[in-house]
């Protein structure tokens, strides 16, 4: 489930944030926000598109960096809000 995931948030931020479909363009330990590839508004998308897809609320006090810096720490969170849902 982690690899389906990861293709799948990845897939995400490819298309709608760096306008490709070649996996190669993000590291999955890549930081969004330092690197430039999302703004707080694109973390919101972000945050969006895990609760629409996953099914799972994201809480105000969730929504911080060591959540939802990279690829890999989005993965890890929203398979750990699996877990306890």
């Amino acid at each position: 489930m982690a690899n389906e995931l990861q293709q799948k948030i990845q897939r995400f931020i490819l298309e709608n944030y760096l306008f490709t479909d070649d996996p190669a363009a993000l590291s999955p330990d890549e930081s969004l926000l330092k690197q430039g590839i999302v703004d707080s508004t694109g973390m919101m998308q972000i945050i969006a598109f895990i609760e629409e897809e996953l099914g799972v609320p994201v809480a105000d006090e969730e929504m911080i960096p060591e959540n939802l810096e990279s690829v890999n720490k989005i993965v890890r969170f929203a398979l750990s809000k699996l877990q306890t849902a």
